[in-house]
């Protein structure tokens, strides 16, 4: 293996280190949010220094690799992971989020409001644990899969924030916790947009086709670079 070779290397095994760290930190961010679990919410927040730390790095290597003029699909590459090092720094921003709002709910009655959370949060822990593995493997079809999933969450989001106004509506009292629940939910749905948009990256990295506004602007599909 060439140096430029094991700085590849290296490059992408701190963007999955990344991207395990900051999956982990969603999950936790739920999991305290539905065991009303204080010092989890806790740790989830103390637990962002190192990925921010980890962006760093990479943007630093990333930057030295494209110094040496690298090859177009090496140069994809370290595009990529230097894009995607930035969603996955917002995932885990948005987990803290989350976490802030689990911590401020431990001190609110429990609310019997018809949102269900976990789900929403499994759908988007699974978008961005496959489009994970989907950057692992180069795979451009499990890429493309994931866009559209983005839809379904923003539907879900739509649902569930209408459910919340209806709740506050009609027990005001309830309104100081739908609205932490409002801000979890939008929380969980910018994720998903951060799983969709590395998702549109791979497909930039192995087929050389920038698709992020394609259908937006009416760009026809082009012919994958070699």
């Amino acid at each position: 293996m060439t140096h430029h070779e094991q700085e590849l290397s290296e490059l992408k095994q701190r963007l999955l280190n990344m991207g395990s760290r900051a999956e982990l930190a969603v999950a936790q961010a739920i999991e305290a949010l539905t065991n009303r679990d204080a010092d989890l919410a806790r740790r989830v927040r103390e637990g962002d220094t190192a990925i921010d730390q980890l962006e760093l790095e990479i943007d630093d290597q990333a930057v030295r690799l494209l110094s040496h003029a690298p090859l177009a699909g090496d140069l994809r590459l370290v595009l990529v992971i230097m894009r995607a090092s930035q969603n996955l720094e917002r995932v885990a921003d948005e987990a803290c989020k989350i976490a802030n709002r689990a911590r401020d709910l431990t001190d609110e009655p429990p609310l019997k409001a018809a949102v269900d959370i976990p789900h929403i949060a499994r759908m988007v822990l699974d978008m961005v644990k496959r489009v994970l593995d989907a950057f692992v493997r180069g795979d451009v079809d499990e890429a493309r899969s994931l866009i559209p999933l983005d839809k379904e969450v923003d539907a879900l989001h739509k649902e569930y924030s209408e459910r919340l106004v209806g709740l506050m509506t009609q027990d005001p009292d309830t309104i100081q916790r739908c609205l932490h629940y409002l801000t979890i939910i939008k929380r969980l749905e910018r994720i998903a947009d951060h799983a969709k948009n590395m998702a549109e990256e791979i497909v930039f990295m192995c087929e050389a086709q920038d698709i992020r506004h394609a259908a937006k602007l009416g760009t026809p599909p082009q012919e994958p670079a070699p």
